[in-house]
């Protein structure tokens, strides 16, 4: 009894907002430095509970949706992270800081999952394709926002900035309010036993380290591609930061596009391109001496990161129906966690062989990833059209 394409655009607002606000933190570094006088580790440890708290919702949000569905927890989560906002712009102790970052990562998270499982829930055809454009909202609020800030900060000291961006948070939960969303799928109660089996299942276990590798692939390249451009080839700060508006614009164009690609050609096909074209993306990396050479290989990682998400996510989508918020809620923190672990294991090896050997480190993910990937699609091929 509810419209699908209202409930397509509530999960589109959902990913905006979580596109908007998970950037725009990064805008407001230095307000924080020079307002409380914090260093840099210091403002690391800021940013390290961000992950901490979207690893919490991504745990949590699952079972909640299965249980009582979607409406009150996207509202719940948005006025959380319009406190966390307002938090960090009337902050007067260093705790308080710490607190608002660990909400809204922790009210991002469970959008972030939630509006994936409620688009996978509601699209009977085409999981993977409404799963691309869903992701689209993300790159759009993540590529605006710092846009917005940028001129607003000519103008606006950086309280109000912070103060309006939590005022822009509410007003989606107005249309989260008058929106019918779908029921329940668990309407008589929690299945804890089913959901503890989800754990063990196998099929789901590969397709979550799939997304491992995906996370901690987007995460390397996001984090340490500029460090990489600065030191290997010499790049000045502002041509590598260019490379990630490269990064986010080739990722959000090629979501688009695949939003109408996946319901055309069968999604593994998709799949396996878009990969091969992020492993083209690192040899360019590894053999490129130059800006332009930088500018091709963030490109093509666009095109090649562009892909898994939404088939991986629309795979689950379609195997673990009944469950699927809680489905979902395992692949995601097997995904964080990834992200995690290879952010670590680059700083590792960086530390020790050197930064020049980061282009290993994402042909050697890749080559994993594409083993396991054909390892899952044989085992699922049984359960779901791919």
């Amino acid at each position: 009894m509810y419209k699908r394409s209202l409930v397509f655009a509530a999960a589109c607002l959902g990913m905006l907002l979580f596109g908007i606000v998970m950037i725009s933190l990064g805008t407001i570094n230095t307000f924080l430095t020079s307002k409380f006088n914090l260093d840099q580790l210091t403002v690391g440890s800021l940013a390290a509970l961000l992950p901490i708290g979207i690893l919490l919702g991504s745990l949590f949000f699952g079972p909640i949706v299965d249980r009582y569905s979607y409406k009150n927890l996207l509202i719940i989560c948005s006025f959380i992270i319009f406190v966390a906002f307002e938090g960090i712009a009337f902050a007067s102790s260093f705790f308080i800081l710490q607190l608002a970052f660990f909400l809204i990562g922790f009210g991002g998270g469970i959008i972030n999952g939630g509006t994936n499982a409620l688009v996978a829930d509601i699209s009977s055809e085409g999981k993977g394709a409404n799963l691309s454009l869903l992701g689209v909202f993300y790159g759009i609020g993540a590529l605006g926002m710092p846009t917005v800030t940028a001129l607003l900060s000519k103008f606006f000291p950086y309280e109000t900035i912070i103060k309006g961006t939590g005022l822009i948070v509410l007003i989606p939960v107005v249309y989260f309010f008058l929106v019918k969303f779908p029921l329940p799928k668990q309407s008589q109660g929690f299945p804890i036993k089913k959901a503890f089996e989800l754990i063990k299942e196998s099929s789901l276990l590969l397709l979550g380290f799939i997304l491992f590798f995906e996370s901690g692939l987007e995460g390397i390249v996001n984090n340490w591609s500029t460090t990489y451009f600065g030191k290997a080839i010499n790049l000045t700060t502002n041509n590598a930061l260019i490379t990630l508006t490269v990064l986010a614009i080739s990722l959000t164009i090629t979501r688009l596009i695949l939003g109408g690609l996946l319901k055309k050609i069968p999604s593994f096909m998709v799949l396996y391109v878009c990969i091969f074209f992020a492993v083209t993306g690192s040899i360019i990396l590894l053999i490129g001496k130059d800006f332009v050479s930088a500018i091709f290989a963030m490109i093509f990682f666009g095109i090649g990161f562009a892909a898994a998400f939404p088939v991986i996510l629309g795979y689950i989508g379609e195997i673990y129906k009944n469950l699927s918020g809680t489905a979902f809620s395992i692949a995601l923190v097997i995904a964080l966690i990834g992200n995690t672990l290879l952010n670590y294991t680059t700083g590792v090896v960086s530390q020790t062989y050197g930064i020049q050997k980061f282009p290993i480190i994402i042909i050697i993910s890749l080559i994993i990833m594409i083993i396991l990937l054909s390892i899952t699609l044989r085992k699922i091929s049984t359960k779901v059209k791919i």
